[in-house]
C-alpha cells in the first residue's frame, strides 16, 4: 500500500518559492540522508514552476514560456537542473536522491501548458493535439501556466497517461497537483482521469492534491483518488493561521487512514523564505512549533518541511527528530478533540488517541496569551481505571500512579503524554 503511513518530507516551496535549483535540492538530500532518515522522513519535493528558467522567488512570471517537449508535457529547466540535459528530465536527480535511501517527488499544475495550446503541439498516443483537449474557461487564479482539460475529449486520456509515464520513467515517487482540490466540483472529473492515469502508470506514487481548503463533503472522493490533500490555504508562521488549524483538524481527524491523509500542510520551520534573505526565519516561537507538531502528528497530517534544511539550528533538527512524538504518525488511531474550554482567561484544547498496541496519548493545548494550570480527569481522556502512568512525549520526563493530568502550559505551547493504563 502507497503511504500506509502519513508521509514525511521536505517540500522546497517555502523556502524557495517557484525558484529552486538542482545543487539545493541535491544539498537538502544529502541533509536529510545524514540527518532525518532514520526517524521516517524519506521524500524530496521539488515545488512548482521547474520548468520556468528564470523563475527567481515566490512570485510568478505571467505568461512566461516554459520548457516543454515536443507532446505538450512540461520538463525541467536545464539552467536550474542541469543534469535533466540531452532529454534526461527528472531522471538523473530522481537516481542521486534514491541512491540515498530516499524518495523523490515534484510539483505540477492541473491540466495543460497554455503555450501548447496556443502551438497546438501533439499529444502523444494520439493523433488529437493541445488544443482539442483544453478546456480554456478553466483557468487557475493564481498562475497563468495552464488551461484546464476537457476530461471528456479524445486525447484527454491520452494526455494524462503520456504525463504519468513520463514521471514513471524518470522515477518519480510523488506528485503534488496543485489547482484541484478546492475547486470541486468543476476539476472533478479532470481529478479522476489523472488519478486513474497515476495508478495505472506502472510505479507507485503517492498522490497530493492541493491547494486548500478541501471540501469536508468531497472526503470519500479524495480518499479514492489521492493519498493527502489540503485542508487549508498556503500555511504560514503566523499564529492566526495555527490557531485556526484547531478547528480544521477538529473536522478532518477522523477521515485520517492507511492510504489517506487530511494534510494540515507544510511545516514552516527554520530558515523559510529564503529570496527575503536575513528575514526568513521561522516567525513561529519555540512553544508554537512544539504546538504545530504536536496537532500534526496526533491528528495524522503528513509532514512536509518547509525550510531549507542546510541551515537548521539545533533546536529545529531536535524538533524534528522527537521519536515519541513522531510515533504518533504511525502509532495512533481514532484521534479526535475532548473539548475546547476557556476558564480564567486560559483556552484549553485537549485531544486524544489509542496507540494501536495499547495505552493512550492525552494533548494539552493552551492557546491562550497566559500561562495556565490545566487539569484533565481520567475520566474525561476516557480512561476507566483509577490511576495511570504518564510519559512526556516531549521531555521524555515519566509520572507514576497518576489519578488525573495536571500540568502547567505556557501560552501557545502544549503538553503530550503517552498514558500507560
Amino acid at each position: 500500500m502507497v503511504a500506509k503511513t502519513p508521509p514525511m518530507g521536505w517540500n522546497s516551496w517555502d523556502c524557495y518559492g517557484a525558484a529552486v535549483t538542482e545543487d539545493i535540492v541535491r544539498a537538502n538530500a544529502d541533509y536529510m540522508a545524514k540527518n532525518l532518515k532514520k526517524f521516517g522522513w524519506e521524500y524530496i519535493v521539488v515545488d512548482i514552476q521547474w520548468s520556468e528558467p528564470t523563475a527567481q522567488n515566490h512570485e510568478y512570471h505571467p505568461f512566461t514560456e516554459l520548457c516543454m517537449d515536443e507532446y505538450s508535457r512540461l520538463i525541467p529547466a536545464e539552467n536550474r537542473f542541469p543534469s535533466s540535459a540531452g532529454g534526461k528530465g527528472f531522471a538523473p536527480l530522481a537516481e542521486y536522491v534514491h541512491s540515498l535511501g530516499l524518495k523523490f517527488g515534484i510539483h505540477i499544475m492541473r491540466g495543460i501548458p497554455r503555450q501548447a495550446v496556443h502551438r497546438n503541439t501533439p499529444i502523444k498516443g494520439t493523433d488529437r493535439t493541445a488544443r482539442q483537449i483544453a478546456n480554456t474557461n478553466s483557468i487557475c487564479a493564481w498562475n497563468t501556466d495552464m488551461y484546464g482539460v476537457n476530461a471528456g475529449a479524445d486525447g484527454a486520456k491520452e494526455y494524462y497517461k503520456s504525463l504519468f509515464e513520463l514521471y514513471a520513467s524518470w522515477g518519480v515517487d510523488f506528485v503534488k497537483v496543485d489547482d484541484i482540490c478546492r475547486e470541486l466540483p468543476h476539476e472533478e472529473k479532470e481529478l479522476l482521469l489523472l488519478s486513474d492515469a497515476l495508478h495505472n502508470c506502472g510505479r507507485e506514487m503517492v498522490l497530493s492534491l492541493s491547494p486548500g481548503p478541501a471540501l469536508l463533503e468531497k472526503a470519500e472522493l479524495y480518499k479514492q483518488c489521492a493519498n493527502m490533500w489540503r485542508i487549508t490555504d498556503d500555511f504560514w508562521d503566523k499564529w492566526e493561521l495555527l490557531y485556526d488549524m484547531f478547528s480544521r483538524a477538529e473536522k478532518w481527524c477522523t477521515h485520517a487512514g492507511a492510504g489517506h491523509f487530511p494534510d494540515a500542510d507544510m511545516l514552516p520551520v527554520g530558515a523559510i523564505l529564503q529570496d527575503y534573505g536575513k528575514d526568513g526565519w521561522t516567525k513561529f516561537t519555540q512553544d508554537e512549533q512544539y504546538t504545530m507538531l504536536t496537532l500534526w502528528c496526533i491528528m495524522r497530517s503528513p509532514l512536509m518541511i518547509g525550510g531549507d534544511m542546510v541551515y537548521n539550528d539545533d533546536f529545529t533538527l531536535k524538533l524534528l527528530t522527537n521519536p515519541s512524538v513522531l510515533e504518533m504518525l504511525s502509532q495512533s488511531r481514532n484521534a479526535h478533540q475532548l473539548y475546547r474550554r476557556e476558564a480564567d482567561g486560559v483556552e484549553r484544547i485537549v485531544w486524544t488517541a489509542f496507540r494501536r498496541d495499547g495505552g493512550r496519548y492525552a494533548a494539552i493545548f493552551n492557546t491562550s496569551e497566559k500561562s495556565g494550570s490545566i487539569t484533565v480527569t481520567l475520566d474525561e481522556c476516557e480512561i476507566d481505571v483509577p490511576v495511570v502512568s504518564l510519559r512526556d512525549l516531549w521531555t521524555g520526563e515519566t509520572f507514576d500512579n497518576v489519578s488525573e493530568i495536571k500540568a502547567t502550559v505556557p501560552p501557545h505551547s502544549v503538553k503530550v503524554y503517552f498514558v500507560d493504563v
